[in-house]
């Protein structure tokens, strides 16, 4: 066997690993149109320099009102509670030292968002706030390998009757819902990292390139709309089928643009027509 052809079948295999590698589900895939017919207001459909800042209950009364769809934010208080809450610490929302993890749920009623008189919702408070009436992309927040969020959200989600989906960056959180709830419509969340200059090293080459599929099997890639043009989110959509969702849409200029790329908008800053 001459060197190129030795050459040829190592990029041949390299090109299947990688392809296999970001192959997200193809059997038992679950329907997702249902989820395509709505908008979905980043946080609620919030200002923070008002009265209805991220991820608050007003925020999300508002969103219910106008008929959007919502996303949002869960992880766990110390004594694993799950509440929604964006930021892994409290600094920016709250003006307060540490992080969610670092308190008891008592303990973190004392903090206010963004100066206003909303607290720290309850995830189960949430739950019962939009009851069904508009849809929920519910992001769950791991920081590092410890996923008793996981078990804890899902066993509100179990008696929830509204329509809702998941979605995580970290692809343990994916997997984990890939070997307990595999009815339940899970997404990969992924965004261009080295672009941004945001993360580097291995692992953040490995999330932006969307190489942890193999272990999630996610049924949509939730990407930054800014960088439509990855190669993995855009072999997942148009070789694979599988459905795209754009965060963050800023405008409904950005909103007709990325119309041609993604399948699911999650909007801020403004509010789109419907």
């Amino acid at each position: 066997m001459t060197l190129l052809m030795i050459a040829a079948v190592v990029l041949f295999t390299i090109l299947v690993l990688y392809l296999l590698m970001i192959m997200p589900r193809m059997l038992g895939r679950p329907d997702t149109e249902k989820f395509r017919r709505w908008l979905y207001a980043h946080r609620g459909l919030h200002d923070n320099a008002s009265d209805a800042p991220e991820n608050s209950m007003r925020a999300f009364e508002k969103a219910v009102a106008a008929g959007f769809g919502i996303e949002l934010d869960v992880q766990a208080t110390k004594d694993g509670v799950p509440v929604v809450f964006h930021d892994f610490t409290l600094e920016r929302i709250c003006g307060a030292e540490g992080k969610v993890c670092d308190y008891t749920l008592k303990e973190l009623q004392q903090f206010r968002l963004c100066g206003t008189d909303q607290r720290i919702p309850l995830f189960e408070d949430v739950l019962k706030l939009v009851d069904g009436k508009v849809p929920l992309i519910v992001e769950i927040k791991i920081e590092s390998t410890n996923l008793s969020v996981c078990p804890a959200a899902d066993r509100l989600l179990s008696g929830y009757r509204g329509m809702y989906c998941i979605e995580s960056f970290n692809p343990l959180c994916v997997h984990w819902y890939r070997r307990n709830r595999r009815d339940v419509v899970r997404g990969q969340l992924s965004d261009a990292f080295y672009k941004e200059g945001e993360y580097s090293g291995p692992l953040y080459f490995f999330l932006e390139n969307l190489l942890f599929n193999w272990l999630g099997k996610p049924d949509f890639i939730a990407y930054n709309h800014r960088h439509s043009g990855m190669l993995s989110r855009c072999l997942c959509r148009g070789l694979y089928r599988s459905t795209a969702a754009a965060w963050t849409i800023k405008s409904s200029e950005e909103l007709e643009r990325a119309r041609k790329h993604f399948d699911i908008f999650i909007f801020d800053s403004f509010v789109p027509e419907r």
